[in-house]
């Protein structure tokens, strides 16, 4: 606790008194059978142990199921045992324990408040499935809603993160999956109600069980390739040590371009992986020509020239980089066919390489280097956009422009005292930036 801001312990306290009052309400339960409580209280423990150290996930599920059934001060109560008891996820300490068990309990509080006033209760009762799916996706949003606003307010008291960007696409990334996992609530509060009873509404968790096992497979496999990158990011980092941080900073603003260009996310994380990768080449290039203290002869230029074949080489068994393998093989090429290594022009250039080729050109001119200090990014931008058309793709430039007069530029790794380097002398504008 002693690493969280004061701030955000206050948070947190101001989120579990809130909590505390609403699963105490002055006449108790009514109505409501403390063993309906204490069941799905159970069964949310279990599976929240199972699916967050096996799948890495929560279970949603049995909350919503509470929150359908239950009134609000009893379905609140469901989710305090299982986080609270939680041994699962990064460091379960007290506090986070708190926050996960607070936040919940509002949630679903809140979830059962909507479902409860558009007449949720009366369609399970008559187990009239159609009826009660719209207070049931209603409660999913709200529940979606201040589960958003809650871990917003969080990053922001603790991360010190920029309100617009605590709150950015929380809640409508949450939407698609808690929508599922509400159905899957659903469905185990009509069971619940039916002749069948509580125990046929648990099977609903099997099928739950082994989505969650198919994409705790993913995630792995997801894992797998990220540490393949670290590794290949890591040897060049060694390798080349003036360049430290920058391969994932060109990753970080090959996103942005993406992005701002309406990419698709799959399209995004294949141009991150190729900007981080885009110099992977350099592990084929002689350590001496990397390290020279001094202007390269043309020979030794033309052995660095290759590196971007050499990166090609490298990853081509790597079958999940997808088109980075062009951007690696082509991020050197321009525009008016002058670069390397085949001098293409225009459009045979791939468009993931002049994506690479702008923000690669860009880190390289905005970072401090053995023979010059970094530019400001404004000045940066002029000249990139002094060389589009040229170099680079004026698209690209003008949506690195866009992308980084919303948001700016916040580096996640920088790289302030470098060794000297193959080059010894400094780069003439964008021409020289990210050799």
């Amino acid at each position: 606790m002693e690493e969280v801001p004061a701030r955000a312990r206050a948070y947190v306290a101001g989120v579990a008194l809130v909590a505390l009052v609403l699963v105490r309400p002055p006449h108790g339960l009514g109505t409501v059978p403390w063993w309906a409580v204490g069941l799905l209280a159970a069964v949310y423990a279990g599976s929240e142990h199972l699916a967050r150290r096996r799948f890495a996930g929560t279970c949603y599920p049995v909350l919503l199921a509470g929150a359908f059934l239950l009134s609000p001060p009893a379905a609140a109560l469901v989710p305090l045992p299982g986080a609270l008891l939680s041994t699962g996820g990064p460091r379960p300490t007290p506090l986070r324990r708190v926050w996960r068990a607070a936040e919940l309990a509002l949630a679903v509080w809140v979830a059962a408040q909507v479902h409860t006033a558009l007449g949720g209760h009366g369609a399970l009762r008559a187990t009239d499935f159609p009826f009660a799916l719209l207070p049931a996706l209603a409660a999913v949003a709200a529940f979606c809603l201040v589960l958003a606003l809650l871990d917003g307010g969080i990053l922001a008291a603790a991360e010190h993160t920029p309100p617009r960007r605590a709150w950015r696409g929380l809640f409508l990334r949450s939407v698609a999956p808690v929508g599922v996992h509400g159905l899957a609530g659903l469905m185990m509060a009509v069971l619940w109600r039916s002749p069948y009873g509580p125990l046929s509404a648990l099977l609903v968790l099997l099928p739950m069980g082994v989505s969650w096992w198919v994409f705790a497979q993913y995630h792995r496999e997801r894992a797998a390739h990220q540490a393949t990158i670290r590794a290949l990011v890591q040897a060049v980092d060694i390798k080349d040590g003036y360049t430290r941080g920058h391969s994932e900073r060109v990753g970080q603003a090959s996103m942005m371009i993406a992005r701002e260009l309406g990419m698709d996310e799959d399209r995004v994380e294949v141009l991150r992986f190729a900007g981080i990768l885009h110099d992977v080449g350099k592990l084929g290039v002689p350590t001496r020509l990397l390290r020279k203290d001094g202007p390269l002869t043309p020979e030794e230029r033309r052995v660095i020239e290759l590196h971007p074949e050499y990166g090609h080489e490298i990853v081509r068994g790597i079958g999940f980089l997808g088109q980075a393998r062009a951007a690696i093989l082509h991020h050197h090429e321009r525009l008016d066919g002058s670069g390397y290594p085949y001098g293409l022009k225009g459009a045979q250039i791939p468009e993931c390489a002049r994506v690479v080729a702008v923000a690669d050109a860009f880190d390289a001119m905005t970072s401090t280097r053995s023979y010059r200090r970094a530019r400001p990014v404004a000045a940066a931008l002029d000249e990139l956009e002094r060389c589009a058309g040229a170099q680079f793709d004026p698209l690209m430039v003008r949506a690195l422009v866009r992308a980084l007069a919303r948001d700016g530029w916040h580096p996640v790794v920088t790289a302030e005292e470098a060794p000297r380097t193959a080059s010894g002398v400094p780069a003439a504008g964008a021409q020289q930036a990210g050799r």
